[in-house]
């Protein structure tokens, strides 16, 4: 039985709301007036998913303020731009101190908004402070002009430019509010753009919680811009506008940007659903991938594209990797609280609920066995459901391939190695993956196989996702282009070539016929081959 924790710590709760008392009124409302809106814009209203109480009334921009928040951002980018890449990095740098010397802010609302654990806000606090640093002491690398191989060697000087692509807009998603908001705006700020971003309406404040301390940095006024609203309403806008679109979020949503992004002519970059597996080789510590499991399976309460929901175990060891996964799955703490205490927390919406609650009324209906969880939560909260274990799950559940976005993962034996990867590749997803095994050789092996953009060995998804000089992204339907490293900042820029030739270009100077010249050149190329010039 998961462990229960229904109380709120009394020392921090607000007025009787169970609200931490640093989201006051006024600082809540101090940040949704960033939300870039008409005075009169309607309202809407947020509650926290962990008591279902109010949490923010936030304005509604509408495709008209998307069409002045991109007027003011074109005018603000053009001096940005001519800012120099030592002062951008200055200003990252402050706002990396900030997010750390401020955490405490960036965890109340995260937890408040969202319904996660202190212990997963944190990770997003991490990870942008990490986000920060990084492109801000590596983007000039980048960003900064190169010189290129010529076309003749000496006569051809080359040099490779980086320009911003203009007005970037971000869709940042509502399951990881503040690593998704900052992380994909940060890049493109060093890269000389400014931002139009439309977070999720239910995370709205972490997002604009960035924002604020961004500017708190020196970042200038209409450089990063937020609206609110829902993509029925100003995604249209927010495309037509665009210079580039970063989109997290569904797969049938990417593909709607894609389609739009390609009619236009401009760059989109799309990370999208997932399934994905985990894969315990035969010779894994099996204590050791039990909690790699937990890991991987239940932090944010599943709602993550990162997370395992198909996991695949040796038939040799299966027996005992079960009960070892399944022992520590019902010590799990499950409740709410503002503090470090909780180890799973809530759902963030009711359809999220519904559809965890669906998945696994679906698959008990049809024959699978419920290890551990397996219900609904109302006792402690509107949202909770308990982190569940399932097997017997077969092709004809509808979690059997579909994402399930929830604290749900079902166990499969396999019997061989070639097995255990059709089966993980047996999927139109490639988002992310795990290998575990005490021979590191042979699980970089199995994971070059499996169909992912990032695969873990004897890690869940942190280490791939935090070696942030590497790129991150999807396979498949898990989406185009990638995050972190080169990618994630050249993608925000238009690459230019300027080439001067000095001297003698390729065509014959005079004296000489076309085909004495062509005759020459043929030996120029064969004794460039011959010299090992590339």
């Amino acid at each position: 039985m998961v462990t229960d924790h229904a109380t709120l710590p009394t020392t921090t709760a607000s007025r009787g709301t169970g609200l931490p008392a640093s989201l006051a009124p006024a600082r809540i409302e101090r940040l949704a007036a960033r939300v870039a809106a008409a005075a009169d814009a309607a309202r809407v209203t947020t509650t926290a998913p962990y008591t279902g109480v109010p949490l923010a009334d936030l304005p509604v921009s509408t495709p008209a303020d998307v069409e002045d928040t991109f007027a003011r951002a074109r005018i603000a980018q053009k001096a940005w731009a001519a800012i120099s890449l030592s002062q951008r990095k200055k200003i990252l740098l402050r706002f990396h101190d900030l997010v750390l010397a401020r955490q405490d802010e960036a965890l109340d609302l995260m937890q408040a908004e969202n319904g996660k654990t202190r212990r997963d806000a944190f990770l997003e606090v991490m990870d942008t402070a990490i986000t920060s640093r990084y492109y801000a002491r590596n983007g000039a690398k980048y960003l900064e002009p190169k010189r290129r191989r010529g076309a003749i060697p000496v006569l051809t000087h080359t040099t490779e430019l980086r320009h911003p692509k203009g007005v970037v807009a971000i869709v940042s998603p509502w399951n990881y509010p503040l690593s998704m908001a900052a992380g994909d705006a940060i890049p493109a700020l060093m890269a000389g753009n400014a931002v139009v971003q439309k977070p999720d309406t239910q995370t709205a404040l972490s997002a604009l919680w960035a924002l604020d301390l961004m500017h708190e940095a020196g970042l200038p006024a209409g450089v990063w811009q937020m609206v609110v609203g829902r993509g029925s309403s100003i995604g249209g806008a927010l495309m037509a506008n665009a210079d580039f679109m970063m989109f997290t979020g569904s797969t049938a949503g990417g593909r709607k940007i894609a389609r739009d992004a390609g009619a236009r002519l401009i760059g989109a970059s799309l990370e999208l659903g997932g399934k994905n597996p985990m894969i315990v080789l035969d010779d894994a510590d099996i204590e050791k991938a039990a909690d790699g499991a937990v890991a991987a399976c239940f932090p944010s309460a599943g709602q993550l594209c990162i997370s395992i929901e198909r996991l695949y175990v040796a038939e040799s060891i299966r027996d005992r990797f079960i009960a070892a996964f399944v022992a520590r799955t019902q010590q799990l703490k499950i409740g709410a609280a503002y503090d470090y205490s909780i180890d799973v927390g809530s759902l963030t919406t009711p359809s999220q609920l519904d559809t965890v609650t669906a998945h696994v009324d679906d698959a008990v209906a049809k024959g699978a066995t419920v290890l551990a969880g397996g219900r609904a939560r109302p006792d402690l909260g509107p949202l909770f459901y308990e982190p569940t274990i399932l097997t017997d799950v077969t092709p004809d559940m509808t979690l059997y391939d579909d994402e399930t976005f929830g604290p749900v993962v079902s166990v499969h034996p396999f019997r061989t190695v070639d097995e255990a990867v059709a089966r993980a590749n047996a999927t139109p997803y490639g988002l992310n993956a795990s290998v575990w095994t005490r021979d590191g050789a042979r699980g970089r092996a199995v994971a070059a196989r499996v169909h992912a953009g990032t695969v873990n060995v004897n890690e869940a998804f942190a280490a791939a996702w935090g070696s942030i000089d590497a790129p991150m992204g999807g396979m498949g339907d898990s989406g185009l282009g990638r995050r972190h490293g080169a990618d994630g900042i050249l993608k925000y820029t238009e690459a230019q070539t300027v080439a001067h030739q000095r001297i003698q270009g390729f065509y014959p100077p005079a004296g000489f016929s076309p085909e004495t010249w062509a005759t020459l050149l043929t030996g120029a190329l064969k004794v460039l081959k011959a010299a090992g010039v590339r």
